[in-house]
């Protein structure tokens, strides 16, 4: 399990401990999540705050995002701010953190609704970002480049995760708009660079006319792009969805057609913010959106 380096908050003996809140994300092997720790960190120094950060060692790891939720119960942290790597695995244990008293305040990747209520989880508010807005502007720029019949793909996240579920909405609808675009296959590539390498190679062999692949984030589409060049295969347009600076290149070089930013860092600062105006009682609001933005080699610097 990978863990960061708590920055120490100092107090006098006779001063009351500072608030300790936790940020529980998913992994650190993805850029997206170190950009989350930068905005939550600024959020703890404006507070003077105490944040511990967990993280997952994948993004698979739901496992042990449970695990963490129920050590932090332990340890008897004020508040979890959690994107969770699982919209339904998460609940029951951030429900019996909830019910130790415990501020929960859900980041990223939305929670199941229905499970949420019927769990007793409650008044949990959400940070995060339009991803079906993301997902289809950045499907309709592979939907612009591309003229005549043609065959697409999408490589989702995990599948359970309501943020790739939405995503890919988002991409299929903008797909659909264009009747001459085939959407012939959905996919899992679980987020990973290297399966969405190896989903790339499997699906372009099962179906070699594609021209057009949506990936729900940008690891899988780095690794997308890849198979592409090592494959010495060109025509084939791919799009992601993070904008992480790792594919800054790709878009310059027109390997990536377009990326989303959704302010991982701004997440990350609302979520720790939204878990201090919790604890002073103050009432937020159910769901904070922060807006989605188009990225593409003419958009860059």
């Amino acid at each position: 399990m990978f863990e960061s380096v708590e920055a120490p908050t100092p107090h006098s003996a006779d001063a009351e401990p500072p608030i300790r809140v936790a940020l529980v994300m998913k992994t650190l092997t993805n850029p997206f999540f170190i950009e989350m720790e930068r905005g939550a960190r600024r959020a703890e120094r404006e507070l003077g705050i105490q944040l511990v950060v967990k993280t997952a060692a994948q993004e698979t790891s739901i496992q042990e995002q449970v695990q963490i939720i129920d050590a932090l119960i332990l340890e008897k942290v004020d508040a979890i701010v959690i994107a969770p790597g699982d919209s339904v695995e998460l609940i029951p244990p951030l429900k019996r953190a909830q019910d130790a008293g415990i501020i929960i305040i859900n980041i990223d990747n939305r929670l199941d609704a229905d499970l949420s209520k019927k769990s007793g989880l409650k008044d949990v508010p959400y940070v995060g970002v339009d991803n079906e807005k993301g997902g289809y502007l950045s499907a309709m720029e592979l939907v612009r480049r591309l003229t005549g019949p043609n065959e697409a793909a999408i490589l989702e996240g995990i599948p359970t995760s309501q943020n790739s579920v939405d995503r890919v909405a988002g991409a299929q609808r903008a797909f659909a708009e264009n009747p001459q675009i085939e959407l012939v296959l959905i996919q899992s590539a679980h987020w990973k660079i290297d399966e969405g390498y190896e989903v790339t190679r499997e699906i372009l062999a099962q179906f070699p006319n594609i021209k057009a692949l949506f990936c729900a984030n940008d690891m899988m589409a780095l690794g997308a792009v890849q198979y592409l060049q090592d494959a010495g295969m060109q025509g084939v347009l791919v799009a992601g969805y993070d904008n992480l600076s790792e594919v800054q290149d790709a878009l310059k070089q027109g390997a990536l057609v377009a990326t989303i930013d959704q302010q991982a860092a701004e997440q990350g600062y609302l979520g720790v913010q939204y878990a201090v105006r919790a604890l002073k009682n103050e009432t937020l609001p159910a769901e904070t959106l922060v807006d989605v933005q188009l990225v593409t080699a003419s958009s860059l610097p």
